[in-house]
């Protein structure tokens, strides 16, 4: 098999497309002959050394990726055979694996596609949309709430866009460039503003004719989630799940007297019924057409342009690398 192989911490050049011996199932597993894996920021992360979330960091060399969608082609043993030939996906946990044109992974990680739903937005969804639905329950907005999404146009701001429409919610996008605010409008949000223009700010009181914000999603830091938090008017929420703005492990110091700020980490998504059961949610959301995941596509050989396209703000929604 092809696969993208990591031999040395540092940049996206780091990233080799070669071939690779086909993994083979062991016990209680299922090989995927994968249409589509899912590129993370956390990926880029770790290609530089960084542990995240994760134990320890990456030992090499290693094929990177843990999100995978594709057909069952071979069984280990104590599966059932009715698993192969079907249309899944499955998020690999802290095991890499998923740059490559096969995976493996336990049985009990996969889940069914549902009928309509293609393999890009099923990856998006297994990693992306748990997550987003993950940060959502820990401040559900509704029809009341006037809610601010910075990085609107990333994986898990256009869901949660998306989210807090069907919810009701007032919803304020924001994102960088024109390109960008026209795919946050189209997605839903009631305003979509270009955070590259200093006055932004202005227009989105202006918009909301001197109504404060209620809840602020911030996936990103910096001086976008230092002013977005500044709209948010006493008993606002303001929920703070990532920080690419400043970088892996750094501070916040975004408080405001009469605001709440809580600060989410990996483990949040262990509430309400676990990984699993938000994973289920996200794929029956999606196959309803409630949640829609936008896509940004490379080849599974161009994995280090897709890296660097993340990493410089080049990409819309979820990457997702197909073979």
């Amino acid at each position: 098999m092809h696969a993208v192989r990591l031999y040395a911490f540092g940049p996206a050049e780091n990233l080799t497309y070669e071939e690779l011996p086909d993994p083979v199932p062991g016990p209680g597993q299922v090989r995927i002959a994968v249409a589509a894996a899912g590129v993370h920021l956390l990926d880029a992360a770790l290609r530089e050394g960084h542990q995240g979330p994760l134990p320890e960091p990456p030992r090499l060399p290693t094929v990177p990726g843990r999100e995978v969608a594709g057909v069952v082609d071979a069984l280990g043993d104590g599966v059932d055979g009715l698993w192969l030939g079907r249309r899944v996906v499955a998020h690999l946990g802290f095991a890499p694996g998923g740059y490559a044109e096969l995976a493996v992974t336990e049985v009990e990680r996969v889940h069914d596609i549902p009928a309509g739903l293609d393999f890009a937005a099923a990856v998006a969804m297994i990693g992306t949309g748990r997550t987003a639905l993950g940060i959502a329950q820990f401040a559900e907005p509704g029809p009341d709430d006037v809610v601010v999404v910075p990085a609107a146009a990333g994986g898990i701001g256009t869901l949660l866009v998306q989210h807090a429409g069907n919810a009701g919610a007032t919803v304020v996008g924001l994102a960088g460039g024109p390109e960008k605010t026209a795919r946050v409008r189209a997605n839903g949000a009631g305003l979509a503003v270009d955070y590259t223009d200093p006055g932004w700010p202005a227009k989105v009181r202006a918009h909301l004719g001197g109504r404060p914000a209620t809840l602020v999603y911030d996936g990103v830091g910096g001086r976008v989630a230092r002013d977005a938090v500044a709209l948010l008017g006493p008993g606002g929420r303001h929920l703070v799940f990532g920080w690419s703005a400043e970088g892996i492990g750094q501070g916040r110091g975004h408080h405001v007297e009469g605001v709440s700020e809580s600060v989410l980490g990996p483990a949040m998504l262990e509430r309400a019924g676990g990984l699993r059961a938000l994973e289920l949610r996200a794929l029956a959301e999606a196959a309803r057409g409630r949640l829609r995941p936008a896509v940004t596509r490379f080849p599974l050989a161009q994995a280090a342009t897709a890296h660097r396209a993340l990493e410089g703000r080049g990409t819309i929604g979820k990457v997702v690398l197909e073979p």
